[in-house]
């Protein structure tokens, strides 16, 4: 008992320790494009595609074939968004949605293909909605902007940076947006909802900030994933075994806090900043646990009340188990390929993804984008 007690205070001054040198500062100046892509890694992708590499080739095939990808397509913006619970009402909600994910797809060919139409049509999408929204409300405002504000952002990064044809004048529009409509909303997150809606909150909020060049949006996504006090703080939502706040809840929101955590883990890398290392990589410790169980195997489990006891679920829940989201790639790049560690159920998750997967990611081309990159800028920790 002695001996567990001791082993039990040393992890935990270990992992205290690792956290406190952990920088959660971007460098005094921004990495640009530095949302979630640098440019090394579209460097990359790029010659893996014009090599007819896989599955970079098959990949961009399937982003060319994708209707997000169409130079057909037309935005729908609206001046009133409201996202009710579980997407009811849904007036603009969708509209929002769908015009987020066919922004990012046509900023990404763009900056690997160089064709200035896909460039064209992804500023039209963003300038539609920076000159047309005025408000977001209702129940889940907060966590529309969280999800898929974060493809907009994304996107308006990629073509600030890698493209002269986007007018300044529209450009400081959309960051109007931003701060005038969305950070509001988001910037104090939701401290006891289920993790994964300041998950999502932290993905946006971490991009805004590089995309606005503002340290202190920047660092409040940092610390919040590092010491904030809700569900979506990466030691809440993850206890040591890997065990998700959502586990006991469904598998797919679930697999949702994780992606959303991997994505604000992946820019503050971009920017020299490792989060992913945070508290003993407990990031990755749930990305086993999360694609164990779903891949079939028993995990253990030990029910615990969430942030203000909101939540309490007494068993781990089958409801979506099995359904794979593909965002795994990302994560078992980071730990397995640049960091030399084991992620053998990610590694496993990862490939059953591939196999065409129900569901679809947050930010889609996972695997296109994420199948391996390069280490990029080296971070601090």
């Amino acid at each position: 008992m002695a001996l567990r007690f001791l082993k039990t205070i040393t992890r935990s001054i270990l992992c205290f320790g690792a956290t406190l040198l952990l920088s959660s500062t971007a460098n005094a100046e921004f990495t640009h494009p530095g949302v979630i892509h640098g440019q090394d890694g579209i460097d990359f992708v790029k010659a893996k595609i014009e090599a007819g590499k896989e599955p970079w080739a098959n990949e961009w095939k399937e982003l060319n074939e994708s209707k997000f990808s169409s130079l057909s397509w037309k935005p729908e913006p609206r001046k009133l968004v409201e996202r009710g619970p579980y997407n009811r009402p849904d007036i603009g909600s969708s509209e929002f949605s769908q015009d987020s994910f066919a922004a990012y797809t046509h900023a990404l060919h763009w900056a690997i293909s160089g064709e200035v139409a896909h460039a064209e049509k992804a500023a039209e999408i963003l300038d539609a909605w920076s000159g047309t929204l005025e408000t977001i409300t209702n129940h889940d405002a907060k966590l529309l902007i969280g999800m898929n504000g974060h493809n907009y952002v994304v996107a308006a990064e990629l073509l600030k940076h890698t493209w002269d044809g986007w007018p300044e004048e529209k450009q400081e529009r959309f960051g109007k947006m931003l701060r005038n409509i969305w950070i509001p909303l988001v910037e104090n997150y939701y401290p006891t909802a289920n993790g994964n809606w300041d998950a999502a909150m932290m993905q946006t909020m971490i991009a805004m900030g590089v995309f606005l060049d503002d340290q202190e949006i920047f660092k409040s996504a940092t610390d919040y994933f590092i010491k904030g006090h809700g569900n979506g703080a990466v030691r809440n939502y993850f206890s040591e075994t890997g065990q998700c706040q959502e586990s006991g809840r469904d598998q797919a929101h679930t697999q949702m806090g994780l992606e959303f955590l991997a994505n604000t883990c992946e820019t503050a890398w971009v920017q020299g900043v490792d989060l992913y290392a945070a508290f003993d990589n407990r990031l990755l410790k749930g990305f086993e646990y999360t694609a164990k169980y779903n891949l079939g195997f028993d995990v253990s489990y030990e029910p615990y009340r969430s942030v203000e006891g909101r939540y309490y679920y007494r068993r781990i829940s089958d409801d979506s188990r099995g359904r794979i989201r593909p965002m795994y790639a990302k994560v078992f790049n980071h730990y397995h390929n640049r960091m030399k560690l084991d992620a053998p159920f990610t590694k496993m998750a990862v490939e059953r993804s591939r196999e065409r997967s129900r569901t679809r990611a947050s930010l889609y081309w996972d695997t296109l984008m994420f199948a391996k990159l390069p280490g990029g800028k080296k971070a601090e920790k």
